[in-house]
């Protein structure tokens, strides 16, 4: 597998594609992380783990949207 990334991206190519799947699992883990902590009502939480396991992408926006959030409630106070 790191042959054929190597063979399509080059190394330095390769090296940015890792670095950037590796960052978008630490966000997709801390997304996830994220929202098991809300308190919902059971049947709302089942359809937000679904959300985050079955479609990756989710909880990465999940926690964008979070972060813009957070800094606009600072900004406030």
């Amino acid at each position: 597998m790191l042959q054929t990334l190597h063979n399509y991206f080059g190394f330095g190519g390769s090296l940015i594609v890792a670095f950037l799947s590796f960052i978008f699992f630490v966000f997709w883990m801390a997304g996830v992380a994220g929202i098991c902590t809300r308190e919902r009502p059971i049947h709302k939480q089942l359809i937000f783990f679904s959300l985050a396991i079955f479609i990756p992408l989710y909880p990465v926006l999940w926690l964008i949207v979070d972060m813009i959030k957070q800094k606009k409630e600072l900004k406030r106070l």
